[in-house]
């Protein structure tokens, strides 16, 4: 029998909730039926190492690698298509008015795909595949670049939290043959946006393994960083040091839940521009008691170790990490952004608090305290298996 053959792409693999969710596609994925190639536009990160044996990684084009490294290394790259492509993007995204006055993300990278699209190199020499997935957007590339009987894309965020060009970003989403969705809220918000596209929308949650999160969670012992002292609480908060995850507000909130009587020591592990998190910890005078982790290929020996993991988003599609402590049966604290109900159901399997620092500060301390609701959870958490590589079936589906 002939395997289907799938093309999956992707940035790179980092930390991070896609990158994880991608990780877990790859795992659970049969290749005594599927020939899988990966192309990655960097092959950089922690998580290549876990790349499956059976995957076939395919090479790294240096034009692709250069869409997001620093200019000067695309101009000693010899990448000049790509900087003045980035450069144009850079003037676009200035001329569009945001709804507030920084420069909108989501559209740069929009811009930048449009803008350096046709100096990429056609990824068809590697023949036809029956399933052609773009993991992360922009979702240009692997519309104009790869051949294949169908094409599907990801969205991973809430789309009504994030500033993009609309006008810029239709026609490519309309062009996918799926648009596959990783909750029903996620696929709420994105309608909101884009009514026309429901029809295209498939949901397929993010794909991850039980077994995975607690084998490596065992592999080390992290008591010399986070000590457990009596009376006080250590919470956990995973993610990069990015304004959705709200880590800067983690000092005021951690600073008003102590000023409850509740002793905590807050832990963060993520990467990224972490000056703000910093000087807010030096404004709220929580030195001792906010602690920055930094990068951690593997965070899961920590979420083991914690007691509370919390999530204090400002927004989210549906964290990945949330997921994963509660896999390790870990009470969980999720702020009540717009896609909280598809993560957990409130005082069974997690707790949602208000989004405000006063409403988080006093939803976090109460919980503390609740030491009977906080066994229910993890008793909860203990009898049901939060893994789903079930989900790996919608994909052949579409195929």
């Amino acid at each position: 029998m002939t395997k289907k053959r799938i093309f999956i792409s992707m940035h790179y693999l980092e930390l991070g909730g896609a990158e994880i969710s991608l990780i877990g596609l790859l795992q659970a994925l049969d290749y005594s039926q599927y020939d899988v190639d990966l192309f990655l536009h960097r092959h950089q990160g922690e998580l290549m190492q876990f790349i499956p044996k059976e995957v076939n990684l395919l090479p790294e084009i240096t034009s692709y690698a250069c869409i997001e490294n620093p200019l000067t290394e695309a101009i000693r790259r010899g990448q000049f298509g790509v900087v003045w492509g980035r450069l144009k993007a850079r003037w676009r995204a200035r001329r569009y008015q945001p709804r507030d006055a920084s420069l909108p993300q989501n559209a740069i990278f929009q811009y930048i795909a449009q803008e350096i699209e046709p100096c990429l190199p056609s990824l068809e020499k590697y023949g036809e595949y029956d399933l052609a997935i773009s993991f992360l957007q922009p979702h240009n590339y692997v519309l104009s670049k790869v051949k294949a009987k169908k094409k599907v894309c990801w969205i991973h965020t809430d789309y009504t939290k994030v500033e993009f060009d609309v006008d810029a970003e239709l026609p490519i989403w309309s062009a996918y043959d799926h648009i596959v969705s990783i909750s029903p809220d996620v696929t709420k918000t994105f309608l909101q946006v884009f009514p026309s596209l429901e029809d295209k929308i498939v949901e397929i949650e993010n794909i991850l393994s039980s077994e995975f999160v607690r084998k490596r969670a065992d592999e080390t012992n992290v008591d010399s960083e986070m000590p457990k002292e009596k009376g006080r609480a250590n919470l956990l908060s995973v993610g990069r040091f990015t304004d959705a995850k709200n880590y800067d507000n983690v000092p005021d909130i951690c600073r008003l839940v102590r000023e409850q009587g509740v002793d905590v020591r807050w832990y963060i592990i993520g990467y990224g521009e972490e000056a703000l998190i910093r000087q807010k910890i030096h404004e709220a005078g929580m030195e001792e008691f906010v602690i920055l982790l930094g990068k951690r290929t593997n965070p899961y020996p920590y979420m083991k170790a914690c007691d509370v993991y919390t999530q204090p988003s400002r927004y989210e599609g549906k964290s990945v990490t949330v997921r994963e402590a509660q896999m390790l049966c870990k009470p969980v604290v999720i702020t009540n952004y717009a896609t909280a109900k598809s993560q957990i159901r409130d005082g069974v399997d997690g707790v949602i608090v208000s989004k405000d620092n006063e409403g988080c500060a006093k939803g976090i301390a109460d919980f503390i305290k609740n030491i009977q609701l906080q066994n229910e959870i993890k008793n909860y958490l203990h009898d049901h298996d939060y893994g789903n590589v079930e989900e790996v079936e919608k994909v052949y589906r579409m195929i």
